[in-house]
């Protein structure tokens, strides 16, 4: 069952063209991890499916609930935190979370302690003393102590420490384990890499590439560091070879996966007697991809 859907959605701002027929799916009980660089299109897709832009045409729905006729009921069941996170300065961070649970109508408090205590949030203090990171604490708290079914995170992490971006990651696997849904867009591509169970890449308002990173994995190479008993003369001129560097008879190069198979087979020629795979990160594939679309 999709939670999100949608279809051929465009969004234009005069002659400018936002989005470009998105299409995008999110099945219940998934972590989706929505990338692309800035202005690619992540927060005017966000921004429609909350029912705070129109869209131009297409179709998009929640629940099968129509995003922009239907946003009262849709909000009922969802959680959203902005990446840009803006607070009433004269409220303490405590006072904040509170309207927002009240708004939502499930006020939880020891669930509500629990998160503060985790995010190690002072919620005594106003929020117009607070910095950045504890800001984006504020709203996190607020949403992951509500009951919802649907969470939309954009940009979550952004001016967290390592520390408190590890509990984010913590919760969202809670998140899931409880069957809740959550669409993710993120910037920080090893954070998409642990936490999603599918990936789509958005740029210039398209949807480029969407799958399971396993799927995704033919976008890019795969790092080998070998060394051979015989050695090797002319390895960065094979064909699906890339980067490839000698050192002290060590080579350490990329392959395409299309390529592995036969370059292996060529390696073996020479007698292998060490071989390291490393398989490739999301960040090589957002690179590679982006690097292709150029060309």
């Amino acid at each position: 069952m999709n939670v999100i859907h949608t279809e051929n959605v465009t969004k234009r701002f005069g002659s400018f063209t936002a989005l470009q027929g998105v299409d995008l799916e999110v099945k219940q009980g998934e972590v989706y991890g929505f990338i692309g660089p800035n202005g690619a299109g992540k927060s005017t897709t966000l921004r429609i499916l909350l029912g705070i832009l129109q869209r131009s045409s297409g179709k998009a729905t929640i629940f099968g609930k129509d995003v922009w006729k239907e946003a009262v009921a849709i909000h009922q069941r969802i959680a959203y935190v902005p990446g840009d996170i803006q607070l009433w300065e004269n409220l303490t961070g405590g006072e904040v979370i509170d309207v927002f649970l009240q708004l939502h109508g499930n006020m939880n408090r020891k669930k509500r302690d629990d998160y503060i205590q985790r995010f190690q949030l002072d919620p005594t203090k106003k929020c117009g003393t607070y910095s950045k990171g504890n800001r984006q604490k504020v709203a996190l708290v607020a949403a992951l102590a509500s009951d919802a079914d649907l969470y939309i995170f954009d940009e979550p992490t952004s001016g967290l420490d390592p520390l408190m971006e590890r509990t984010f990651q913590e919760a969202v696997e809670e998140l899931k384990q409880k069957g809740k849904t959550v669409l993710l867009s993120s910037h920080i591509l090893s954070e998409v890499e642990q936490l999603c169970d599918r990936i789509g890449i958005i740029k210039d308002g398209e949807i480029i590439e969407t799958g399971t990173l396993e799927e995704l994995r033919h976008l890019t190479r795969t790092n080998l560091v070998i060394k051979t008993r015989d050695p090797i003369a002319d390895l960065h001129d094979w064909t699906g070879v890339y980067e490839a560097e000698e050192n002290g008879g060590e080579w350490t190069f990329q392959v395409d996966q299309k390529q592995m198979a036969t370059v292996m087979e060529a390696l073996s020629r020479y007698q292998i007697i060490k071989l390291e795979s490393i398989p490739p990160t999301l960040e090589d594939l957002f690179i590679r991809h982006y690097e292709n679309q150029q060309r």
